[in-house]
């Protein structure tokens, strides 16, 4: 080849081409020019909005039961989601400010319940943020409300009182915890109130924090860009507002960005995403199913909507199935009894930005767009405007495209790793390139995603979980070994907080609902209670002894069959059969389904001492469901409503207690 370029009369056209076809055949395996050729220049002098990095978002309760796994397998997750070179590598997480109300999956504890109190060890949101920390020092943290305690203000979390809740919680997690949160929002997927975005920025001077202000975390149809228009009118509000955010801006046939929001200059940020639509959730995360649709998501964010960050809810599936929108994580972890997770495509998808690009780095305008045989890529380059990564999906394509790549604009011209996923690939690198006088080609597949970059430093995680196994049963839990104030193994709060306190008139800890004032709600508001169990369960007993506190009833839950509070919004308690027994002696035995009218299944009155405790049972064999108080029976009925489902303890908006809670095969 040396010689041949050395003939006065060859082409050095062709003579380029033939040291490229060379290079490629030596170094690309299994790669053969074929499809249509399609040129691309890589020019490091190219206009580009600032890339800002991937991310998720920890709210609605989704990260409930992770802080109850085991080790290793707890930090194996927790590597899979933020460890730099190791799985997803998250680079934005945004926290939900808890306020004991449902928020999508549960309820979060609020860390201030009233004026005069303060607690920031409450919830799991901090330690999982000290988590990511840990495995990645530079992660960018976020918050923003999705309800709050009910003092901040009537029915809206538009107060001066909410602007100063927040800032108290970011001051927490600085003083408390050592976490710097870099940005704050209003209030989730509602619509823009200018006065609290003011109200909010006067707030995080006075408590001298340096946090910004993404807003406004909206959803609906036109309003979704509406502060782009207010900010282009209000240089007071546009000195406020660092960052324009909005959640699913190109989902289910929406409007790209709009044009007054380009206009702002604001980075303009995927707040929520998923690889979602209104046909409903993903029922799972591989690679065909969720996997392909977030690769073409993550990059048509950016070419469509000039959208330089994107946020995914949620980091990982952890909560039960039966709730709304399940498997809506990267990953999947919702069975801490048994230590599994699955690492899902999702995670490797994310990667392949994640892994090749760092939040300050510039895309590169004329070297992002769509290929013409369907398909898009993105090219982002470093900040020393050296190294660079171009990450290219064919999800659509229906045959191979040959791409040849010019380098030029200063970008290195060193070798190029091309890392894979598809159908046969799993994030792995397939092919390393040399480039010949800043030239190179390539050959990709259909529906498959591709990293190429000049990087190095990329890995992929390979920790294994042990098999699931279905939840224990028999269940039980007298809560003695449960720290105070925290709430038990495996239980998930659906409204309220239920909290480990001292045994009222009796010695030992017990389990009791703690919130007598209903929270600002974000969404529908049910009755506080908190579930557990396996979904499949069919014959079986819950029992536990009972003390009532306040005029609330003492409620046993079981069969329940669906959870989702968005399928009724009006309901008070989950799908399945309720048995409710008041301090002033009656009691209820009742179906509800939800979407339905609540079924009368049978209902009385009984005498009883409020100063004691009480044993209350909630028995199923069959068609069979008994409700039992002492050990007497007070109604057996045959109904068929309910077949399966997990269990929970309830109360309404006010102080009860339980002990000795059980779960055991009839």
């Amino acid at each position: 080849m040396h010689k041949a370029r050395g003939r006065p009369r060859m082409d050095p056209k062709l003579l380029l081409s033939l040291g490229i076809l060379s290079f490629c055949i030596v170094n690309c395996p299994n790669q053969t020019l074929q499809g249509p050729q399609i040129d691309i220049v890589l020019n490091g002098s190219s206009a580009g909005r600032v890339f800002d990095g991937l991310g998720a978002v920890s709210a609605g309760a989704s990260s409930r039961l992770l802080i109850d796994y085991p080790d290793p397998q707890r930090s194996q997750i927790l590597d899979y989601l933020f460890k730099p070179g190791y799985g997803a590598a998250l680079q934005h997480f945004k926290v939900e400010i808890g306020a004991d109300v449902n928020s999508t999956d549960g309820s979060e504890p609020s860390f201030m319940r009233t004026p005069a109190d303060y607690n920031s060890s409450r919830g799991y949101e901090w330690w999982l943020m000290e988590e990511a920390k840990m495995r990645n020092p530079d992660i960018i943290l976020e918050v923003l409300p999705w309800g709050a305690p009910g003092w901040v203000g009537k029915d809206s979390l538009y107060t001066p009182a909410m602007a100063d809740y927040v800032a108290r919680f970011i001051e927490a997690a600085q003083r408390d915890h050592h976490l710097d949160i870099k940005y704050a929002g209003i209030w989730n997927e509602k619509l823009l109130d200018i006065s609290s975005v003011k109200e909010l920025a006067q707030q995080l001077r006075a408590h001298h924090l340096a946090t910004r202000i993404v807003c406004c975390d909206t959803h609906e149809g036109a309003s979704q860009w509406a502060i782009a228009d207010a900010i282009l009118r209000d240089p007071a509000l546009a000195s406020d507002v660092d960052v324009i955010g909005v959640h699913y801006p190109l989902v289910d046939g929406k409007d790209p960005t709009s044009e007054a929001a380009r206009r702002t200059g604001k980075p303009l940020w995927s707040t929520e995403d998923q690889p979602n639509s209104s046909n409903g959730p993903v029922v799972t995360r591989n690679w065909r199913i969720g996997g392909k649709t977030l690769a073409h998501l993550y990059n048509q964010n950016y070419l469509e909507g000039s959208l330089t960050s994107t946020e995914i809810w949620s980091p990982v599936t952890s909560y039960y199935d039966n709730l709304a929108a399940p498997n809506s994580g990267l990953m999947d972890a919702n069975t801490p009894w048994s230590g599994n997770y699955d690492v899902q495509g999702t995670i490797w998808v994310t990667a392949h930005t994640t892994q090749f690009a760092q939040p300050g780095w510039q895309y590169l305008d004329s070297s992002s767009g769509n290929l013409a045989e369907k398909g898009s890529y993105v090219t982002i380059r470093s900040t020393d405007h050296k190294n660079w990564s171009v990450v290219l999906e064919t999800i659509h394509a229906a045959q191979p495209q040959t791409v040849r790549y010019r380098i030029q604009g200063g970008l290195a011209t060193s070798d190029v790793y091309v890392w894979e996923t598809n159908d046969t690939h799993t994030f792995e690198r397939v092919a390393v390139i040399h480039p010949v006088r800043g030239v190179f080609t390539y050959t990709f597949d259909p529906e498959s995603l591709y990293s190429l970059t000049t990087t190095t430093g990329q890995g992929k995680g390979s920790a294994t979980p042990p098999p699931p196994h279905g939840f224990p049963l028999p269940y039980t839990a007298n809560f003695d070994q449960t720290a105070t104030n925290r709430l038990p193994k495996y239980l998930a709060d659906q409204d309220g907080a239920f909290e480990v306190r001292p045994c009222v008139g009796r010695s030992g800890q017990c389990l009791e609902q703690v919130i007598s004032a209903k929270p600002i709600p974000w969404g529908p508001l049910p009755d506080p209670f908190t579930m557990a169990g396996d979904a499949a369960w069919a014959d079986y007993s819950i029992a536990a002894d009972v003390r009532f506190l306040s005029a609330s009833p003492a409620v046993l839950l079981g069969r329940i069959d669906s959870a989702d509070v968005f399928e009724d919004g009006k309901a008070r308690w989950p799908s399945g059969y309720v048995f409710s027994i008041s301090p002033d002696g009656s009691w209820k035995l009742f179906s509800a389904k939800l979407r339905q009218p609540l079924v009368n299944l049978g209902n009385g009155s009984i005498q009883l001492d409020v100063t004691q405790w009480h044993h209350a049972e909630l028995r199923f064999h069959g068609n069979r469901v008994e409700g039992l108080l002492d050990g007497k029976s007070l109604t057996s009925v045959d109904d068929s409503s309910h077949a399966h489902g997990m269990f929970a303890v309830g109360t309404e908006w006010d102080h009860a207690q339980f002990d000795n809670l059980s779960v055991t095969a009839n």
